[in-house]
């Protein structure tokens, strides 16, 4: 039997994490780049912070050192911090040089060491340093430099640091030596944790240490970070190849199920109108929906609401059916269908999130065909300066190419085509997605590119070689939509020319609409009531 005990919150209880949670906020952060160890390292100085869940990230716990720091610097100044070291040392030379001037008329040599005493460094750890090999007439004084010959390591480090820092630290409160010692220590250690976690290594900061210095609740913040990471490493979510951490195919998986949850978020507040479809094939009966009967419906009859029917409207034996009686389930007619997504991945993607919602939409439609379409065909192609197949796998890491920031709309055009052919259907669909139009084409196998004649211009060939492409692909039966995330008048000429060649559709949309756009007209597509 499970037993449940409730207290007053303290501010000191801590909300429990999850590995689910943690995860949906790394997939956030993986949108914007293909590195999935960047991603970790932007949730780990971000931290979490959903539906009453916050863990503190890396970035306020280094604001949290630095404030310490600099609280350090408002309160204290380091002026005076080694005047007691040098007042011994000036008391013990004194000492010194009378017992020379006492011995100097017997022993006329001592004048070099009293010379040599003149000659001293200004600096007080390079006069302690000078002094070392020094052969002390007077005992006392050699007694005293013993002791003060203990501290040239210190001496030297607070030499050090206020050459340094000193002008950082402008408080009123004066330190002595040992203070400042302290306070040198306590900055070292900052700077030291500081290091550490700015290079990310969580694992090597002493939380004894962390607590003295900062307090309780950055340990504690820190071991919620160190918690997300055990977290990650057991989810199953992440595993390693090559030497890199990258995303099992559960994280592939989970990926595509949360883009697709995101969108179907965002369509319950925003209901689209839907497009419905003139190819039927299956009808599919929907147990949770009757209706009328009426002429021509598929006669798959629910009895128990017809005969209730009857009884309803005379209750007797034998039971007098009538037509209007009649009730069946509603059905929906299914189709199959061909898919190829083509996603830009050119430089200019990478503006205003255009290609992180791209991304998403693509990891959702793949999730979604997946999971409740499998016998449709779908194929992702990413084209820039040339165009490649993406698998699912390889999706989530997948970014805009700094590389080959061109547009080969060409290119990817007729690699979909190949893909849709070795895969018939009475319902093959391009949906292209992009904000510009062609910069690079190939032509007789030689790869050219072209910048537009004018910001927001058009490159002439570039774009006449895809239309020709786009020709080809409408004599193959394929219908192009096209999605466009930027709407200059050039651009639009271009995608218009296109959509006529083709008889295809285009749409212009901002990123963080594309999604309910897509999601919905693909699945109105694909059923209709009947």
């Amino acid at each position: 039997m499970l037993t449940h005990r409730y207290t007053r919150w303290d501010g000191r209880q801590r909300v429990q994490l999850d590995a689910e949670r943690v995860f949906e906020k790394l997939r956030d952060h993986l949108s914007y780049t293909d590195d999935i160890s960047q991603a970790i390292d932007w949730l780990m100085r971000q931290g979490v912070e959903a539906s009453g869940l916050r863990v503190v990230g890396l970035d306020e716990i280094l604001e949290q050192l630095r404030a310490e720091m600099r609280q350090r610097y408002r309160r204290f100044n380091l002026r005076p911090a080694l005047d007691e070291m040098r007042r011994k040392l000036d008391r013990l030379l004194d000492v010194e040089r009378e017992t020379l001037n006492e011995r100097r008329a017997k022993r006329p040599e001592l004048d070099a060491k009293r010379n040599f005493l003149e000659r001293l460094p200004r600096s007080l750890s390079g006069a302690i340093e000078r002094l070392r090999g020094y052969d002390f007439e007077d005992a006392v004084a050699a007694e005293e430099f013993g002791h003060l010959l203990e501290d040239l390591e210190n001496i030297r480090r607070l030499e050090e640091f206020e050459r340094r820092y000193g002008e950082l630290f402008d408080g009123p409160q004066s330190l002595d030596y040992e203070r400042a010692l302290e306070v040198v220590r306590e900055i070292e250690a900052l700077r030291m944790i500081e290091r550490e976690l700015v290079a990310g290594r969580i694992e090597t900061v002493g939380l004894d240490e962390l607590r003295d210095l900062v307090g309780a609740a950055a340990v504690q913040d820190l071991e919620d970070l160190r918690r997300m990471l055990l977290l990650l490493d057991e989810s199953g979510y992440l595993t390693r190849s090559a030497g890199r951490t990258v995303l099992s195919p559960k994280g592939v998986r989970r990926v595509g199920q949360l883009a697709l949850r995101d969108i179907y978020q965002g369509l319950l507040r925003d209901r689209p109108g839907t497009h419905e479809d003139t190819w039927s094939g299956t009808a599919t009966m929907r147990p949770e929906a009757t209706k009328t009967y009426h002429h021509g419906d598929p006669l798959n009859l629910d009895l128990v609401a017809t005969l209730k029917s009857s009884l309803a409207r005379r209750a007797r034996t034998p039971l007098e059916l009538e037509p209007r009686d009649f009730r069946v389930y509603e059905s929906e007619d299914a189709t199959s269908a061909a898919t190829v997504l083509l996603l830009d991945m050119s430089w200019s993607m990478s503006w205003e999130g255009r290609f992180a919602a791209a991304k998403k939409v693509a990891m959702a439609m793949e999730s979604l065909i997946r999971s409740r379409y499998p016998r449709d065909y779908f194929a992702i192609v990413g084209f820039f300066t040339r165009a490649v197949q993406l698998k699912p796998q390889d999706l989530p890491e997948a970014s805009w190419n700094m590389g080959d920031p061109f547009t080969n709309l060409q290119d990817g055009l007729r690699l979909a085509a190949s893909l849709l052919a070795r895969h018939p259907s009475a319902n093959r669909q391009l949906v292209v997605i992009t904000d510009g139009q062609p910069t690079a084409y190939f032509s007789r196998g030689r790869l050219y590119c072209e910048w537009p004649l004018s910001f927001g211009g058009i490159s002439m060939r570039a774009a006449e070689e895809t239309l020709k492409e786009a020709e080809r692909v409408t004599r193959m039966g394929v219908t192009i939509n096209t999605i466009m995330l930027d709407d200059s008048p050039s651009l639009q000429a271009f995608v218009d020319r296109m959509t006529r060649v083709n008889r295809g559709r285009a749409f212009y949309t901002r990123p963080e609409r594309l999604g309910e756009y897509l999601l919905v007209d693909y699945i109105s597509r694909k059923r209709k009531k009947v």
